[in-house]
Order: structure tokens, then C-alpha cells, then sequence
């Protein structure tokens, strides 16, 4: 019972295949066990789509030791537990010789992205997850594992009735925070069509853009002897001045 059970319901319904496994995906043994039954399942694990998370939401002056750890450790280590099982298995595959074109799709979020007020620890599982997704891209690709992230803008059971509300969808209307405008860019990024890795990309309703992340800003430099302090104001200033202006913090004044 429970929503897993409810998705593989519709699955099967459909005429596919499919089971529930309602496993603690940051528990190291227990994430194990979900990537073997797959493989023991269907005989071998194409693509692993990482998208377990919750919310704890406050100010970072008032959050709870708790609070960080619990969203930190469901996010990011759950994402990076399966992972990291999945690939001893396509590691052995390729090792042998296999083509293997095994697909990873992380779930990262605008918050991660440019920020989020009063969700910081979310906000940094998330900004981390994009940066996982780069490590595992350089990393893993020689194993023919390709591995990109998503920043969805949609309506879930962990934003409904926070961000959204389906009670909001006027009849007839195009519902533009409904999951389903989020769900082609997941099946194509999991499927062998997909030739990218180590990129982000945010969608919502009819739309979806790729995201760049740190690069190296305009360098100052003072030539071949070490810079001093009294020189630092200017230098830092000049280097600001001459980037691109960094986005908005969500829900910033």
C-alpha cells in the first residue's frame, strides 16, 4: 500500500512492469538491497532516477541540528547511496567487456540552484546534488554511465498546499505546475536517445532551459609578485564589476 504501491498499480494497469520497494534510500545497506532487487528482477539496471527528498523548512538562524541533518541526509546521501551500488554493477558490466548505456537523472532544484530563503538546508542538499551529478558525469562516463539532474517547478505531495495547490487549476486550463509537464525531459534523459551528461536542467509547464553553473569569473591580476592586502578592495571590485550580475535569491527582499 502507499503511493509506490499506487504508481506500480497504474503501471501494471497500463500493461508494463514494475514493483514497490519503500526502502530508506540514505541507509547504506537498505539502498543496496533496492538496486539488487532490480537487477534480480529484470536480470540488469539501465537507469536509476534519484527524486526522494521532504522539507524542513526555516530560517537558518532558527533551524535544529536535526532539521539540517534529516533533509541533508535524505537528499544527498540518498541520492548518492543508490548511486554508488548502481554503479558497482554497470562497473562490473563494463569491465567485461559489456557496452553498457546506463542513464542516472538527479533531482536538483531551483532553490539549489540561485538560493532559497528560509530553506537553506535544502537549498544546499540541492545546490550539492548538481554538483554530484558533475562529479558522477566526469567519473563515470568511462563506464558508458551518463548522468544529468533536473530542477523541476511543479506540484508534488512535498510542495502542494506549500508552493501550489491543485485546487488553484482553473477547469480547462492548462495546469503549468502539473508533474506531467516534467516527466518527458525524466524519460528522455533516462533513455539511450540521451547523448548529454553532467548538465542541469530546470522545466515546468512547456518549457525547460539548461543551467550554467560556477565558472571562472574575469581575472585581475598584479603581474608576477604576490598581491597585497591594501590592493585587495580594488581587485575584488574590479573582477565583480566585469561578471554577469548573479541571480536573485528566492523570496530575497
Amino acid at each position: 500500500s502507499g503511493p509506490a504501491q499506487e504508481v506500480v498499480d497504474e503501471i501494471l494497469a497500463a500493461g508494463g512492469e514494475a514493483i514497490a520497494n519503500n526502502a530508506d534510500v540514505a541507509d547504506w545497506n537498505q539502498a543496496e538491497a533496492m538496486i539488487q532487487q532490480a537487477i534480480e528482477t529484470w536480470g540488469v539496471l539501465d537507469g536509476l532516477i534519484c527524486n526522494a527528498g521532504f522539507l524542513r523548512d526555516r530560517m537558518l538562524a532558527s533551524m535544529s541540528e536535526d532539521e539540517w541533518d534529516s533533509v541533508v541526509r535524505v537528499h544527498l546521501k540518498g541520492h548518492f547511496a543508490p548511486a554508488r551500488h548502481a554503479i558497482t554493477h554497470w562497473r562490473e558490466r563494463a569491465k567485461q567487456g559489456e557496452d553498457v548505456q546506463a542513464r542516472i537523472v538527479n533531482t536538483s532544484s531551483g532553490a539549489g540552484l540561485m538560493g532559497s530563503i528560509g530553506q537553506g538546508n535544502y537549498a544546499a542538499a540541492k545546490a550539492a546534488i548538481a554538483q554530484l551529478t558533475i562529479q558522477q558525469a566526469s567519473e563515470w562516463g568511462r563506464y558508458g554511465v551518463l548522468v544529468n539532474a533536473i530542477a523541476p517547478d511543479a506540484r508534488t505531495r512535498m510542495t502542494e498546499g506549500i508552493f501550489y495547490s491543485s485546487d488553484d487549476v482553473q477547469e480547462g486550463a492548462f495546469d503549468e505546475k502539473a508533474p506531467e509537464n516534467v516527466s518527458p525531459l525524466v524519460v528522455w534523459l533516462a533513455s539511450s536517445e540521451c547523448d548529454v551528461t553532467g548538465r542541469t536542467f530546470e522545466a515546468t509547464g512547456g518549457q525547460l532551459n539548461v543551467c550554467d553553473g560556477w565558472q571562472h569569473g574575469p581575472v585581475q591580476s598584479v603581474g608576477d609578485r604576490q598581491i597585497t592586502v591594501e590592493e585587495i578592495s580594488d581587485l575584488v571590485h574590479a573582477s565583480i564589476d566585469s561578471a554577469p550580475p548573479p541571480e536573485n535569491v528566492y523570496g530575497a527582499q
